[in-house]
């Protein structure tokens, strides 16, 4: 599969906007690669306390986002803000072209910046299925949960993408917890941040990266970089290295 991984800035509060940025970046590569990764909350930043900016699931940024996938036949990963009956979700999404879109929301919901006063947590644990590759999403705090994101027995997904608002200042856990989950779930992991500074002062830096198994980093994003890295992520790589070192059959179980 060849993974497309977008940093940049997002316009914040400015759904409008972003969804143009974004069809600029998705029409630049139509046909060099099969799925693009965007940033969390890639149509607002990350914006705790507008309530007004969260849409319904299937409004305007999800047929945005649909259509995109659809004419640029790539499909899109990354969140954005969901207004439910029973209050917000930081949802992630897969719109894939001309199939229903898939989501999950974010589990793990940051306190101390205000997320978990607004959002509500989502418990799915779904694994879907894209061209032969089987993904496993997680919104950027999520990341620094290892049960949360463990593989369960048989190795039942074989990427897993993270999308952030991740600042510059806790950037060094980023760079150690992308390849970390890489090695102990025996996968390709893929991580976009965003960079610039939002509305509310915070600075990001991005360091935007995509590991294989072996840790070593395929796509590398240099400090506070704007731009599009395509790798291509070999199924037959991975699997000849879990048959060639099976150490998830030694794992311990877990439960969530």
């Amino acid at each position: 599969m060849r993974v497309a991984l977008l940093q940049y800035s997002i316009a914040w509060a400015d759904p409008q906007a972003n969804i143009q940025a974004l069809d600029e970046r998705l029409r630049a590569i139509r046909g060099q690669a099969d799925l693009a990764v965007v940033p969390e909350m890639f149509s607002t930043g990350f914006c705790t306390n507008r309530m007004d900016l969260a849409e319904p699931w299937g409004g305007p940024t999800c047929q945005a986002l649909q259509r995109m996938a659809d004419e640029y036949e790539i499909a899109v990963v990354g969140s954005l803000i969901v207004r439910e009956q029973d209050g917000l979700r930081n949802r992630g999404f897969l719109f894939a072209p001309h199939t229903e879109p898939r989501f999950i929301d974010k589990r793990h919901l940051y306190k101390a910046g205000g997320e978990a006063a607004l959002f509500k947590a989502g418990d799915q644990r779904e694994i879907w299925e894209y061209k032969g590759m089987k993904i496993r999403l997680a919104v950027c705090y999520d990341l620094r949960f290892p049960v949360w994101l463990r593989q369960e027995p048989d190795n039942l997904y074989d990427l897993l993408i993270c999308v952030a608002c991740w600042p510059t200042v806790r950037v060094q856990y980023w760079d150690s917890l992308l390849p970390a989950r890489a090695a102990e779930n025996q996968c390709y992991v893929v991580g976009v941040n965003m960079v610039g500074v939002d509305g509310a002062g915070e600075k990001y830096n991005g360091h935007s990266a995509a590991y294989d198994t072996w840790l070593r980093d395929i796509a590398l994003f240099n400090d506070a970089e704007e731009g599009t890295r395509i790798v291509d992520l070999p199924i037959e790589v991975l699997h000849h290295y879990r048959d060639a070192s099976p150490l998830w059959q030694d794992a311990d179980e877990y439960q969530v």
